[in-house]
């Protein structure tokens, strides 16, 4: 039983050390994060496996608190490395505004009146042609 621990224990500590070296390393930032995830599991196993060997309830907790704190730090950094589309995090000009707001207007109204006249956009008579015998006004 002392051989497995020992094991475990130099496993998750090799661990640990490879991933402390690759946040180091980088080039990322989201290779950075991921390292540092690997960090905290390995602090995770390292607690469960005091826990398990000591067979102590009371470090329950900490793994719980250890699981959070990584979920989170992923999580918000996760979100600020997120891509945002060009222009989306922008603060427009009152002119920009202005022509967006028109070129939706304009858009609106010109569906609007094609739905009155029940014409399609783009056509012009119904697929058939003109009937026979049709009056034109």
């Amino acid at each position: 039983m002392i051989a497995v621990v020992w094991v475990c224990g130099i496993l998750v500590t090799v661990g640990a050390v490879l991933a402390v070296v690759r946040a180091e390393k980088g080039p990322s930032m989201l290779d950075r994060t991921v390292a540092l995830d690997i960090v905290v599991t390995a602090m995770i196993v390292a607690v469960a496996l005091y826990g398990a060997v000591e067979r102590r309830t009371d470090v329950v907790p900490v793994l719980v608190v250890l699981s959070l704190v990584g979920f989170v730090g992923s999580v918000t950094v996760a979100r600020f490395a997120a891509v945002e589309p060009e222009g989306e995090g922008r603060v427009r000009t009152r002119e920009e505004i202005a022509a967006a707001e028109a070129e939706r207007m304009a858009a609106e109204d010109e569906a609007e009146g094609s739905r009155r006249t029940g014409r399609r956009e783009g056509e012009d008579e119904h697929h058939g042609g003109g009937a026979e015998g049709e009056v034109r006004g």
